[in-house]
């Protein structure tokens, strides 16, 4: 059971810097429970599960890690970076009152990353252009139908799984996603970018802007999609997702009190940021009070059912 503890020289709040991994409370790889978080994860030597000590304090200046399965070592030697602990928050720089407030508020949030771009793809796929319960609905399926359970030690969560194996992904026809609650659009995405998965691999090593160039060559790979992957897995600071349904409002009202935004617009206000857009979004995801709502919302669908 290789095990590593870290003194840390700032704050890490370790449940708001791994939250945006987690897919809901039914994520099946990952568990955040009362005193550990847990992740399962698939590394080049194998399965692994780590087990991300919390404690009760939100903030702490010391955190240790446990890890278990034949990838152990190496998703040990990766909890750094998923930490955020190669983060460097103070990056940003603003007189900005509210980015100011927020930034003292929530001093342990770090911006950490995967490492997997493929493990990153496929919920952000399931996530285009629908509902968030339908898309967590969707990747649920998808990971139990087509992952693994994790191996998981005496005492851990009773369910956990592994992501599906991208090579798994691909072969499967189009239709066998259908009954997963995934129409034939973001199917055929999702056995693409698998099939490409080792391929994709090294863009984690390298610069956030080739990364995108190369995401979004891929037929049903967008901006939107790209920039989701590079928060997480390449924990790029200044990743935006254009295209989003909520956060050009999110992001006007916050820093312009207007309650309706564009893409153009939500960009032309976060330029001042720029290099560290994406860190000043999640703060605010975090802190700000939504815009009001008016209009219709988006309906979720249930695909297995048309």
């Amino acid at each position: 059971m290789p095990s590593l503890e870290i003194t840390i020289d700032r704050p890490l709040d370790i449940r708001r810097t791994l939250a945006i991994h987690w897919r809901g409370s039914g994520d099946p790889i990952w568990v955040f429970g009362t005193e550990r978080i847990w992740r399962a994860a698939r590394t080049a030597r194998g399965p692994a599960v780590l087990a991300i000590e919390t404690g009760c304090e939100p903030v702490r200046n010391r955190v240790r890690v446990e890890t278990w399965g034949p990838g152990a070592e190496q998703a040990l030697a990766a909890a750094p970076a998923l930490l955020g602990l190669l983060d460097d928050p103070e990056a940003l720089h603003t007189d900005h009152p509210l980015v100011r407030s927020l930034q003292r508020r929530f001093a342990g949030l770090r911006i950490g990353r995967t490492g997997d771009v493929t493990e990153a793809l496929i919920p952000a796929i399931t996530e285009q252009k629908v509902t968030g319960e339908e898309a967590r609905r969707a990747y649920r399926r998808l990971v139990k139908a087509h992952g693994d359970p994790a191996p998981v030690p005496p005492g851990g969560p009773a369910a956990l799984w592994l992501p599906p194996d991208p090579t798994r992904l691909a072969a499967l026809p189009y239709f066998a996603y259908h009954e997963l609650g995934l129409e034939r659009r973001r199917a055929e995405t999702i056995r693409r970018v698998a099939a490409l998965a080792p391929r994709l691999a090294p863009l984690a090593a390298g610069p956030p802007d080739e990364a995108y160039r190369v995401l979004t060559a891929i037929p049903g790979v967008g901006p939107w999609t790209a920039a989701e992957v590079g928060i997480r897995a390449l924990g790029d600071p200044d990743a935006v997702s254009v295209g989003d349904y909520h956060l050009p409002n999110l992001v006007c009202w916050a820093l312009a009190r207007e309650e309706r935004g564009t893409d153009a617009r939500m960009l032309e206000l976060l330029e001042p940021f720029r290099g560290q857009r994406g860190r000043v979004v999640r703060l605010l995801e975090l802190g700000v009070v939504r815009a009001p709502r008016r209009g219709p919302r988006m309906a979720p669908r249930r695909i297995e059912s048309i």
